[in-house]
């Protein structure tokens, strides 16, 4: 009997092409549906910045929707989507004191919810500001009802609900409970303009790969070295092959 060859972990990322951003906010909306995200909650968000701001560095960024950067009349804008990064070298993940928070193999940084308590440590350790705290009590999102989907658990640990379970953390998981079973993250498929990709970094054919390693895709502020596994296209550069 020949012998059973071993798969190939992945190590998942996604890139997210500024140049075809419009600022639709379909990313966020779409991730509030398929989390069941409470009206004002808010995994995945839309910033304002500079074009041609390197995202290298921390971009002089807007929290506000289509506010430019810059002086009248001379005014710069671009969009710039965030939500967790998925770090390799997660702050989160070394402040838990409960190792609720925890990198999976394959890049994904997810949570326990069964295992939170609730202390935002790791709130406070994001660098991103794109964890959030669930108080409770607020309403449902229109089309969005609590029950929407079926718990999904990695290794005996709850890292997808529903139920939005009152008085723990929560953040982008990389749409996990869908991954898992061959599909796309749902913002990624949900993009009118294609200004997402996800896929399997290690593969050099994959697009990712080729958009990391020859693109020009850059991380969200690489010098704070939390080695992010979300990468942006920055304005106006162009991919190799584009024209």
């Amino acid at each position: 009997m020949a012998a059973k060859t071993k798969s190939r972990t992945r190590h998942y990322a996604m890139v997210i092409d500024t140049n075809r951003c419009v600022g639709c906010w379909t990313c966020a909306v779409a991730c509030k549906e398929v989390n069941n995200e409470p009206l004002g909650y808010w995994w995945n968000r839309v910033l304002t910045t500079a074009p041609n701001q390197s995202t290298s560095a921390k971009p002089p960024a807007s929290p506000n929707i289509d506010v430019p950067y810059g002086v009248y009349p001379n005014l710069e804008l671009a969009y710039l989507p965030v939500a967790c990064q998925q770090c390799n070298d997660a702050p989160c993940v070394k402040v838990c004191p409960v190792q609720a928070t925890f990198r999976r193999d394959d890049g994904m940084v997810l949570i326990d919810y069964n295992r939170c308590i609730g202390c935002r440590y790791c709130m406070a350790a994001c660098p991103y500001g794109v964890r959030v705290f669930n108080w409770g009590g607020h309403e449902y999102a229109p089309g969005g009802t609590v029950g929407y989907g079926k718990d999904y658990y990695v290794d005996g640990r709850l890292v997808f609900t529903p139920y939005r379970p009152k008085g723990i953390v929560e953040k982008c998981t990389f749409c996990v409970e869908r991954v898992d079973v061959g599909e796309k993250p749902f913002c990624v498929e949900s993009c009118p303009l294609g200004a997402r990709v996800f896929g399997d970094l290690d593969d050099p054919d994959s697009e990712v790969s080729k958009l990391v390693n020859e693109g020009g895709a850059e991380q969200l502020q690489s010098d704070l070295g939390t080695d992010p596994n979300v990468y942006y296209l920055p304005v106006a550069r162009r991919v190799p092959g584009e024209s």
